[in-house]
């Protein structure tokens, strides 16, 4: 068959390349935010990992009173010992300050 090309290729040319700039302009946003949760949630497990290595620590010998901070892929693990109000005894907290995508996360444990 001989195909007749009377000006349409640019036409759905332009319409193919807008349809694909509209669908990336939908799903680039949802990328870039599972990208950031992604990151978080290897943060957020970095940290509890951490604080039960921490009460792991203190079973072995008495760490109540050591105050650290560890950097790992650029970021700050701060892991000290603070006294609980309620109960009055010590637990152990680790705490990730905020960058610019992830907010600040803190986790704390009394050990048992």
């Amino acid at each position: 068959m001989f195909w007749k090309n009377d000006g349409y290729f640019l036409l759905e040319l332009l319409l193919s390349l807008s349809a694909l700039f509209m669908l990336s302009m939908f799903f680039l946003p949802l990328l870039i935010d599972l990208a950031n949760q992604s990151q978080q949630l290897i943060r957020d497990k970095r940290a509890k990992q951490f604080l039960f290595e921490e009460l792991q620590a203190n079973l072995i010998e008495d760490r109540i009173n050591t105050q650290y901070a560890i950097t790992l892929n650029e970021t700050e693990y701060k892991i000290y010992w603070r006294l609980t109000s309620v109960s009055g005894q010590k637990e152990v907290c680790v705490k990730v300050e905020e960058n610019t995508l992830l907010p600040s996360f803190e986790d704390c444990a009394i050990p048992e």
